[in-house]
């Protein structure tokens, strides 16, 4: 299964807020063998969200959508969603009466559009606040509100399943380009794909559908390099 995540908010691309949400979702999809194909960061423009998103979901099993959600001014990614899949936004009776009954909201206490979702998608409720996510086509629209994306996702986890990988990483006590012949050696050897990441030492990250494939490539490097 192949997933596209896109991220809404002008703060995010202002570099006011740290886009914590791709990491969690990255993570969260890897972990139930799902890849992430691509992320994207867009303004709260609804012809940038809609482009973005008939981009996305044409080429990919899924799309993961989040920020922008709720009935104030800079809110924009309903609409755009709605237009990405053409159709209209529309109050769902279904999000009002969840709103008012589990909720315990009042009519008057909910801002014009807070139920707007669009025509036909199935609502997902927001366990840690109010305003609601849908799933449209092959789009999933949760929130950007840390807490409430991730309570949002789990409610859908099952629905994103893939190939589960093992994995394992080796910190190494070298320079990452002195590292290119050996790591091209060890995937010419192993089935397992390979990342190497910089910093304080190299951590060389190994991946893997077999786990006996992959513990033999991680005995392997270990062999052939300095650990750190």
């Amino acid at each position: 299964m192949e997933v596209a995540l896109v991220c809404v908010g002008d703060e995010l691309l202002a570099g006011d807020t740290v886009n914590t949400n791709a990491a969690w979702l990255g993570e969260r999809l890897t972990e139930r063998g799902v890849d992430v194909d691509r992320m994207t960061v867009v303004p709260d423009r609804v012809a940038e969200i809609a482009r973005t998103v008939n981009e996305d979901r044409a080429r990919h099993d899924a799309v993961v959508v989040t920020g922008g959600l709720g009935p104030t001014h800079d809110d924009r990614t309903m609409a755009g969603v709605a237009a990405a899949v053409g159709r209209s936004l529309a109050a769902s009776d279904e999000v009002f009466e969840r709103l008012t009954t589990e909720g315990g909201y009042a009519n008057g206490d909910l801002a014009d559009g807070t139920t707007h979702i669009p025509e036909g998608a199935r609502p997902l409720h927001n366990p840690e606040g109010v305003a609601p996510g849908c799933v449209v086509e092959n789009v999933y629209v949760l929130p950007g509100v840390p807490a409430e994306m991730e309570a949002m996702f789990e409610t859908v986890a099952g629905e994103f399943e893939g190939e589960r990988r093992h994995v394992g990483s080796v910190a190494v006590d070298e320079p990452e380009s002195a590292l290119v012949d050996r790591l091209a050696t060890l995937q010419e050897r192993f089935d397992v794909t390979v990342g190497s990441y910089p910093g304080e030492a190299v951590r060389v990250k190994l991946e893997s559908a077999d786990e006996a494939e992959l513990e033999a490539a991680l005995e392997w490097l270990r062999a052939n390099v300095e650990e750190a």
